[in-house]
């Protein structure tokens, strides 16, 4: 399957760019990486409304909570390193705990992260933001996507986490694209095994998809779209109806959301269902840019296919 590309970055700024010019409440506040992140299209045109604290994470939490208590809608904007780790405190204490209305945008997610390497990867993120009580986590698969979680955001009402990669990423969708919170989606219909891919693993299952369907296999491919809070309907019902699931996701193999499908399937729907589970993560390690070294640790279109045939034997 050939797919078009386009950089998540670029969407992820142009998008901030267009809802300044909607909402004037809009902020948009910068940890010394806005060139990185692609704020610069924001900053240049709503220099007023860009707050920029400099290579200080936690304080840009402090700062984006305090405006947001103002009445303001910040959308702080950083690394997925830096906001999970470095700024999980006051994440957890003042956006989280205190529900406010702070928009988190954790950007070059995933091991993709270029020539930054390893110092910049990050792909327990969406632990990190999963584990906290009062925060809805939505992770980003395409340039459509991006554009439509960035447009409900500034109605959402509440803690915020938001996962973008870096570059250059197929383009699953078109302009019609409507997200819904806590709504997955059927973007293949299959028969015999349940692929739920999240993210940046969509593109890969549905290319594993039509390679297994020459040999005969029908592969079903759910996009949760939000991890929290997870759609269990539409998974459980497509794992009762093929009887065999297949969880492909970019983010750290042990502590993804993969791992929570599965406990969902294995004790939700375990009496019903017992089906063969096979899960797909990035291993826990910490690499050096090379695109190589990524396909040894990422959940690619061969890995899942493999996977779909373990379920089957």
């Amino acid at each position: 399957m050939e797919w078009k590309e386009a950089s998540l970055r670029v969407a992820l700024g142009k998008t901030l760019l267009e809802l300044g010019g909607k909402v004037p409440n809009m902020l948009v506040i910068n940890a010394d990486l806005r060139a990185s992140v692609q704020t610069t299209f924001f900053m240049n045109e709503y220099p007023e409304r860009t707050v920029e604290v400099g290579i200080a994470e936690q304080n840009m939490i402090g700062v984006a909570t305090g405006l947001a208590m103002m009445g303001y809608i910040p959308f702080a904007v950083t690394f997925a390193r830096f906001a999970s780790k470095r700024a999980a405190d006051q994440i957890s204490l003042c956006v989280d705990y205190c529900k406010t209305n702070v928009r988190v945008i954790g950007a070059y997610a995933g091991i993709f992260t270029g020539a930054q390497g390893a110092t910049q990867q990050m792909i327990s993120d969406t632990a990190s933001m999963r584990s906290m009580p009062n925060m809805t986590v939505i992770d980003t698969a395409d340039v459509h996507e991006i554009r439509a979680v960035l447009h409900y955001a500034v109605e959402h009402q509440g803690p915020l986490y938001i996962r973008i990669g870096r570059d250059s990423w197929p383009v699953i969708f078109d302009e019609t694209y409507e997200f819904k919170l806590g709504k997955g989606a059927w973007l293949r219909e299959g028969s015999d095994v349940t692929a739920v891919a999240i993210a940046g693993s969509v593109p890969h299952a549905l290319s594993a998809a039509e390679e297994l369907e020459a040999d005969g296999i029908s592969v079903e491919v759910i996009d949760p779209r939000t991890l929290v809070p997870l759609d269990k309907a539409t998974i459980l019902a497509s794992v009762e109806k093929t009887g065999r699931l297949v969880i492909a996701d970019p983010a750290h193999k042990v502590c993804s959301a993969a791992s929570e499908i599965a406990s969902i399937v294995a004790e939700e729907g375990f009496w019903s269902l017992q089906a063969p589970i096979a899960k797909v993560a990035s291993e826990q390690v910490h690499i050096p840019y090379s695109p190589a070294l990524e396909k040894l640790v990422y959940p690619t279109k061969e890995k899942i296919a493999d996977a779909v045939k373990r379920t089957l034997e």
